[in-house]
């Protein structure tokens, strides 16, 4: 009897794709929404991604699946090892640490930004998205609530360019994010913490916003840096 591809492949569900003219298109986009909901960053989460299970799900061939593989590849979410399979590519420490350096930078300018041109009634919505994300969530739902709070300060820079390059790097900081919410106090002082940046936009207060901003990210920064076991010890694909 074949196997149930959920059970076969634990760590990514999908959802069965209809054919269409822009079928690798959709495959591209379905992998990569699956990939940013896994929490890559979990200890020994599983990072192997199988072809037959994953072509199984979405109910299509493994050739366009491969073409959406290899285009995942070149886009930086996975890594397609002869002979080993296909594994979603996990950072390294030192490479976990300059991101987070570099979305300081982006999101830190974005907030600056955001007290020049988005509106009082963005701010007000922003507001109301902190206080709701922060009344009684759990972690899990908190945690993707975190992310969308930093998302949406940078579409209220009104920055194309800025928001795209942050973009780039989201599944990783997702990932990272959705880990270390868990440690320590941290949940609760992002929730404080959060609250202090809307104060600030709301103020119109540019310096101090973009500090706010920058210090928040850079405590996530020196969190992992002093908490996470060094990855060179580590192998990078589960079972390496």
């Amino acid at each position: 009897m074949r196997a149930d591809p959920a059970e076969t492949t634990r760590g990514i569900r999908l959802q069965p794709l209809a054919l269409s003219p822009t079928l690798k298109d959709h495959i591209h986009d379905a992998l990569r929404t699956a990939i940013m909901a896994m929490d890559i960053y979990a200890e020994g989460a599983d990072l192997r991604l199988d072809e037959r299970d994953l072509a199984a799900q979405l109910g299509v061939s493994r050739t366009p699946l491969r073409e959406a593989l290899a285009r995942l590849q070149a886009d930086g979410f996975v890594d397609i090892v002869p002979r080993r399979g296909v594994f979603v590519r996990r950072k390294s420490l030192s490479e976990v640490l300059e991101m987070v350096i570099l979305w300081a930078a982006l999101e830190s300018m974005a907030a600056r930004l955001a007290t020049e041109r988005a509106s009082d009634a963005d701010l007000r919505a922003l507001r109301d998205f902190a206080q709701r994300a922060g009344a009684g969530a759990g972690l899990a739902d908190y945690s993707d609530a975190n992310i969308a709070f930093h998302q949406r300060i940078l579409a209220l820079s009104h920055c194309t360019l800025l928001a795209r390059t942050a973009d780039d790097m989201f599944v990783h900081m997702h990932a990272v994010r959705r880990r270390a919410m868990g440690e320590g106090d941290r949940l609760h002082r992002s929730r404080t913490e959060h609250l202090e940046i809307v104060d600030a936009l709301q103020a119109r207060d540019a310096a101090r916003a973009e500090r706010l901003v920058r210090e928040h990210t850079l405590r996530l920064h020196d969190h992992i840096r002093h908490s996470w076991p060094d990855p060179d010890r580590q192998p990078t694909h589960k079972g390496a």
